[in-house]
């Protein structure tokens, strides 16, 4: 089993700031991802280890709330933790933080898939074991800061 909050450090460069001399959007929900495929690597689940069972993880929402703009040069850290799985699906959650102050919380509803079929397929023991999942309300995550979580409307029965 992994920690249950991982953390990817991030330090802002120019391909990351828009015109607005900031962060731009897509950068937050790249960062996401990718802190998610290296969280999922470092339990063992990384692309060829699901694609050995015939699985793959595939975003069917994201939600992110920016907080405070992030800046060229920054040093930040991008923390994400999974909070749920129900039958099929998974919810992640993320807080960018520069320091002690919280930039971004967000959150993807991840669908475990089938590789072949393409169709949703039931999460097993084994791969939602490793991660740990933690309530909102949890000590790791009020001694990081982050009390406040990203507004979202789940699907209904995934």
């Amino acid at each position: 089993m992994s920690e249950a909050i991982f953390r990817m450090p991030i330090c802002v460069g120019e391909d990351s700031i828009d015109v607005l001399s900031h962060v731009n959007n897509k950068e937050y929900l790249r960062w996401m991802e990718e802190a998610a495929t290296l969280h999922a690597a470092s339990c063992g689940w990384d692309f060829e280890a699901l694609r050995a069972v015939n699985r793959t993880w595939v975003a069917r929402q994201h939600w992110i709330e920016y907080l405070r703009p992030a800046l060229l040069g920054d040093q930040l850290e991008l923390c994400t933790w999974v909070q749920s799985a129900k039958r099929v699906s998974s919810l992640r959650r993320y807080a960018l933080r520069r320091g002690d102050e919280l930039l971004m919380v967000g959150a993807t509803e991840w669908v475990l898939v089938d590789f072949e079929k393409r169709r949703p397929a039931l999460i097993t023991d084994d791969i939602i074991g490793c991660f740990a999942p933690l309530a909102p309300e949890a000590p790791e995550l009020k001694a990081l800061g982050i009390s406040r979580l990203v507004r979202f409307a789940p699907s209904p029965g995934l």
